[in-house]
């Protein structure tokens, strides 16, 4: 709450700095404070084990967004009386929906903040001790998104505006790797929870390994079938004209699946109160993440930010599992889950940058050896973890 204040108070400064209008402004800073007002009820519904209310919840936050949006654009332009209250800058209308649906979504959920408050200092000092690493390695992880884009623009040896159109290739390809960026958030938000819930259980540090080699297991058929299928999806996420940084997808989507790894792998620090080398690992990643596309973009353009951002999550994950090892022992399935990793992985980049070229895209043929691909690691997963998935199905 004081940092919104100080923002709406700075909203003239901040319209400078960003070349962005403070009518924009206004209501991103509502929209960031709500979100971040909601963080703390959501966080109590996982520890809870609300994952149904949880996900309903999100899920009707999305339906009231796009629901005001589409009442904003076409049923309430038929009524002059009421639509000459709205903004006449159209782009004004999504934010007002985006902030009317959190508004709603922060009532409904807002009920922690009604029981009895007092101040811990012991709880305090811990809290900040835990938090203030993981806030660096989240301007860290920041970096990794986005500076890629800024140093595209800076460093591709062509004209600003062409600069510009290739980062907005590139970003679009960046967009077709929403699959695997869903997979890890998915499990990330479901398994969380359990690893905290579980950090007292002497049998906890066998069911992160179980955990983990699920995850593997299961994104290396999911890595495996949305390569496959990225042709068929790509007309749903991106413009036609934006189609040429197709090349990145795999890379992008092995780097998301090596971010969704990093963050199972990552539960040692996290559940010790060690959360400093999230920081360093983070920040480390960060540092090659510039390094590589400063050294790459002026000679092979925007594959060099495919490439940054697929090491800079890989090195993540190896550095968090060496680390780890020396803090907590935890007994991981290293044979198969390399097994798992490397096949997904090769026949991917096997599939998408030779199948995919000689037989032609979107060719019958090429979606029959990709499916035979998939079929050949789900086949892999289902002999290698039987055991495992017979005592679920029997469950």
């Amino acid at each position: 709450m004081i940092l919104t204040i100080i923002a709406f108070f700075s909203i003239n400064e901040i319209e400078s700095i960003t070349d962005l209008s403070a009518q924009y402004w206004k209501w991103v800073i509502g929209i960031v404070a709500i979100d971040t007002l909601m963080v703390i009820p959501f966080a109590f519904m996982r520890a809870q084990g609300k994952s149904t209310s949880y996900a309903l919840i999100k899920l009707f936050n999305v339906v009231i967004s796009v629901g005001t949006t589409f009442l904003f654009f076409t049923a309430l332009q038929n009524f002059p009386e009421i639509a000459r209250y709205l903004p006449e800058d159209r782009i004004e209308l999504f934010f007002i929906a985006f902030l009317a649906a959190n508004i709603i979504t922060c009532l409904i959920v807002m009920k922690p903040y009604f029981l009895k408050w007092e101040f811990d200092k012991a709880l305090w000092k811990k809290m900040i001790s835990y938090g203030w690493p993981i806030l660096l390695a989240g301007f860290a992880f920041a970096i990794n998104e986005t500076v890629d884009k800024i140093l595209l623009q800076k460093l591709l040896p062509m004209s600003e505006e062409d600069a510009e159109g290739m980062v907005g290739v590139y970003t679009a390809g960046y967009r077709l790797a929403v699959g695997m960026t869903l997979y890890a958030q998915a499990f990330r938000l479901g398994v969380e929870p359990f690893f905290f819930s579980q950090s007292k259980n002497e049998n906890a540090t066998k069911q992160y390994a179980l955990i983990t080699k699920a995850f593997v297991a299961l994104g290396s058929i999911t890595l495996m079938a949305y390569v496959v299928l990225v042709d068929f999806i790509k007309p749903y996420l991106v413009d036609k004209d934006f189609e040429t940084a197709m090349e990145v997808v795999p890379l992008i989507l092995i780097a998301y699946f090596f971010s969704g790894i990093y963050q199972t792998l990552s539960v040692w620090y996290k559940i010790q109160d060690k959360t400093r080398y999230g920081a360093y690992i983070s920040i480390t990643a960060a540092m090659l993440t510039i390094i590589v596309n400063i050294i790459l973009i002026p000679h092979i353009g925007y594959m060099a930010s495919a490439y940054a951002t697929c090491a800079a999550y890989g090195l993540m994950m190896i550095v968090s599992y060496l680390i780890g090892r020396k803090h907590l022992m935890v007994p991981y399935d290293l044979k198969n889950i390399l097994l798992y990793l490397g096949i997904s992985i090769s026949f991917s980049l096997v599939f998408f940058y030779f199948v995919r070229d000689r037989l032609g895209i979107e060719s019958w043929q090429t979606y029959s050896v990709g499916i035979i691909m998939t079929l050949i690691v789900l086949a892999l997963v289902s002999i290698k973890e039987r055991e495992i998935i017979n005592k679920i199905r029997n469950k």
